[in-house]
């Protein structure tokens, strides 16, 4: 990992890129951390006795009962709501310019939710004491157990007000954090059983079995992942991003930025001008989805219409931050496999 300097430098970059990197040190731990590794204690059910619940910190969060106003990160709160998990607050891209919801919000309804940040380091802490939490809730993109949009300048406030969970989605495959969803809204009373969630399970396998055949079937089919700023264009690389992770276990070729601009970046990405966007070759391009990126169809940059893969029309959304439920994830991995099975070589 890099030094607080340098992940502060390149957070701005890593905002609009593929990836994302954690700021400061670990919150307040809360509770008892000699629980056994991994998932949920649910001795007690949801609905009465205690609760408790050990995240990817290694640390257990241990209530009387099963929390009730939940706050959490965006896209965590989304995730929790496909599987019938519903939160009080929220913090981080929620509703756009226009007042619609965010693409990280997924399918909540953002006007039942109180809303303490909607972009990067905001966060109303007296509104998230009114709140009373029981628990806050978020994603981790580092090793140092970082809650993701939780400010460096607040976090310790925050952290009194109420124990937190962190499930990590760094440095491993998409698999892994969809697991960790799946027990943590299991342990808050969700019903897995539930035609709906089994099936979106399912799908998703079907999914990445699809993905897994085209890739085997075209590996000459280079893959490139990039972000659009005004002043930047970010090549990410398959390391440490859960889904890239994924995708290139199913056989994904991806295109990779070099090591000196990765080591510069922590691991995540290349940064180019829109002069040297052409540097690397690709026949499929997928692009960041999230707000805080340009999307293809505003691109108004020459070098970016030259390009061969969008000039042949093999350009797809990708989703940086998935939202952590079987159900949202299906359409990410199918647009991948259906892309790849597309494609022609135009590189």
């Amino acid at each position: 990992m890099p030094n607080a300097t340098t992940a502060r430098l390149s957070r701005r970059g890593l905002l609009a890129a593929g990836g994302a990197l954690g700021l400061g040190a670990v919150l307040t731990a809360c509770g008892d951390d000699d629980a056994k590794d991994g998932g949920a204690d649910t001795k007690g059910s949801a609905k009465s006795g205690p609760w408790s619940f050990k995240d990817d910190r290694g640390t257990t969060v241990k209530l009387d009962e099963a929390p009730k106003n939940i706050v959490a990160f965006t896209g965590v709160a989304a995730a929790l709501y496909d599987y019938g998990i519903e939160v009080k607050g929220v913090f981080g891209p929620t509703t756009t310019k226009d007042g619609k919801a965010d693409v990280q919000a997924g399918d909540m309804d953002v006007s039942k939710v109180t809303v303490l940040g909607n972009v990067w380091d905001q966060f109303n802490v007296e509104k998230y004491a009114a709140l009373a939490p029981d628990v806050l809730i978020s994603t981790m993109f580092d090793d140092a157990g970082t809650l993701w949009y939780v400010p460096e300048a607040s976090k310790d406030k925050i952290a009194k007000l109420a124990p937190s969970v962190g499930i990590s989605v760094f440095d491993r495959q998409l698999t892994a954090p969809l697991q960790r969803m799946w027990e943590l809204a299991e342990s808050l009373g969700a019903d897995m059983t539930a035609a709906k969630v089994t099936e979106a399970k399912k799908r998703f396998e079907a999914a990445s079995e699809r993905l897994r055949k085209a890739a085997k079937a075209k590996p000459e089919i280079k893959v490139l992942v990039g972000s659009a700023s005004p002043e930047l264009f970010y090549v990410s690389g398959s390391n440490l991003s859960i889904d890239l992770e994924y995708f290139k276990a199913l056989g994904v070729n991806f295109v990779e930025p070099t090591e000196a601009a990765k080591k510069a970046t922590g691991g995540w990405f290349e940064s180019l001008s829109w002069e040297n966007v052409d540097k690397h070759k690709a026949d499929v391009i997928m692009m960041d989805d999230r707000s805080s990126a340009i999307q293809p169809a505003d691109i108004t940059e020459a070098t970016w219409k030259q390009l061969p893969a969008v000039k042949a029309g093999q350009v797809i959304a990708r989703s940086t931050e998935p939202i952590l439920s079987y159900d949202k994830c299906v359409a990410p991995v199918e647009a991948l496999a259906e892309a790849i099975e597309k494609a022609s070589k135009v590189s």
